[in-house]
């Protein structure tokens, strides 16, 4: 009976990787070797993804991100593409997670000290604004000043509140992300990725092989991973606070 109802599942979730558009994979000759095992056909157009193995791929993917939520642990969701950014932030926001949809900063991860100290000047400088603080800078000052925090915002304003590295990434496009791979690779740090056919999935933790070039495909597998950690949390044994969550 588990057995079935296993298998129901999966046959319902590869008919919705289907209709979001998650087959679609790049042509022949951008494809890396180690996804071969995963093409279930070629055509003019580009690769088909076979789905029953990228719905086994997300399977893995989707445990591991329930047993970070379970734990309380620090899930990052990383996406700075056009097509995967306002997916990105509206996913990590939702669970009072942090992100990164513009620019990755080298050194996020493998530098986070120095990181750490723009994230601080950005939240002291928000808390003087609230407070009405920043009357005692010049005009010019503070003209200068928010300039400044402006562009900090920019790439940090996903980071706020983070005071240590987090314990896993989700990223949308590892070839995209590669710098973010790499840190979190150098840093000890579990990868989920949703990644085409065009990268090598053997250098990541938990890769999912599918379309990361399409609004409707991202925003499904941001989704499942997103629901997936939102379930591990709702069967934490101790509720913490978003803040709480965070520092992890």
């Amino acid at each position: 009976m588990q057995e079935e109802k296993t298998a129901e599942n999966m046959d319902k979730r590869i008919e919705e990787m289907f209709q979001a558009g998650a087959q679609y994979g790049y042509g022949k000759s951008r494809r890396h070797p180690s996804v071969l095992p995963f093409i279930y056909a070629t055509r003019p157009s580009g690769d088909v993804i076979n789905l029953e193995k990228t719905a086994e791929m997300l399977k893995r993917a989707g445990e591991f991100a329930e047993k970070l939520g379970k734990e309380n642990k620090t899930l990052l969701f990383v996406g700075t593409k056009p097509e995967a950014k306002e997916t990105i932030k509206s996913a990590a926001e939702s669970l009072s997670l942090p992100y990164v949809s513009e620019r990755w900063i080298g050194g996020t991860l493998t530098n986070f000290p120095e990181i750490r100290k723009r994230i601080t000047e950005l939240e002291n400088y928000k808390k003087e604004k609230a407070e009405g603080s920043l009357e005692k800078y010049t005009k010019k000052e503070r003209a200068l000043l928010a300039k400044k925090m402006q562009r900090l915002s920019l790439y940090f304003e996903g980071l706020l509140g983070v005071k240590k590295l987090p314990t896993a990434l989700f990223v949308v496009d590892a070839k995209t992300e590669h710098t973010a791979v790499k840190e979190a690779k150098m840093a000890g740090i579990g990868v989920i990725a949703l990644t085409n056919s065009d990268t090598d999935i053997s250098e990541l933790d938990y890769p999912v092989l599918g379309n990361d070039a399409t609004i409707p495909s991202i925003r499904y597998f941001t989704g499942v991973i997103a629901e997936e950690y939102k379930k591990g949390r709702a069967s934490a044994p101790v509720e913490t606070t978003a803040k709480e969550v965070k520092e992890q």
